[in-house]
């Protein structure tokens, strides 16, 4: 990061010509910066996987199971090693999912992947049903491992809940919060306002990024799934990582 010469010298210095003690103080705040910003990221990477342990803990005690990837690139192997070949995937809106690069590794791989974009609302919600596996993310979780989600039509909720063999939740450590209200409160102020400004539709949520538990016809505040435990050892699946993902 540190340029030696007359170049690094004018871009730290005023337009003339700054004397060499100004280049070199200039130098010294550079370093600092990038020192700062860097125990900042590494004490919060730490803090982050201190908390996913937490979390992992709390999904253990539901008969849940939680990983941690410390990147983006490492949930993206995490997430595969989870889904074999040949298997058949579907997808409920999951942003997350994208943003690791697991949908197009599973476009260009061997595996068959349901493009819900190219079906009818009602096959592809039928296909996802019997799906191997099932990728979806969460609007909030608590720390002790709960999962809250808020849908609009139950596609992705109702797959969450039964059908598919195997979940494999993708989720930023930016969802985790404190406890069942918490989360239930991101999911509706946060999540909820976010996830509005994709669709053409008319909510007091999507105007101010607010909710106001509104009766609008156009919500997509319809259901609300919390997953406190799993009776099926193996099938719901939480990679926590270490980034802001998703809404």
């Amino acid at each position: 990061m540190i340029q030696h010469g007359p170049v690094f010298v004018q871009s730290c210095g005023t337009k003339s010509h700054p004397d060499y003690f100004s280049a070199l103080l200039c130098v010294f705040y550079v370093i600092i910066e990038q020192f700062e910003v860097h125990a900042m990221n590494e004490n919060i990477a730490k803090k982050n996987e201190a908390l996913a342990q937490t979390v992992i803990k709390g999904l253990e005690s539901r008969n849940m199971t939680g990983f941690y990837a410390a990147s983006k690139e490492d949930a993206l192997k995490t997430a595969l090693s989870l889904i074999p070949e040949n298997s058949t995937i579907a997808m409920g809106g999951c942003t997350s999912a994208t943003e690791i690069g697991l949908i197009d590794a599973l476009k260009n791989g061997k595996y068959n992947y349901i493009d819900r974009a190219q079906m009818e609302p009602r096959a592809s919600l039928m296909a996802a049903y019997d799906a191997d596996i099932f990728l979806a993310s969460a609007n909030a979780m608590t720390s002790d491992g709960e999962i809250v989600n808020i849908d609009g039509n139950a596609n992705r909720v109702s797959c969450i809940a039964q059908g598919p063999k195997r979940v494999v939740f993708i989720v930023g450590m930016n969802k985790i919060c404190a406890d069942l209200d918490s989360a239930i409160k991101r999911a509706r102020n946060i999540a909820a306002p976010a996830n509005a400004q994709r669709f053409n539709i008319d909510t007091p949520c999507k105007k101010t990024g607010k909710c106001f538990d509104c009766k609008s016809p156009d919500t997509i505040c319809c259901q609300f799934l919390i997953t406190r435990f799993s009776k099926h050892p193996g099938r719901i699946n939480v990679i926590l990582v270490n980034d802001n993902l998703g809404f």
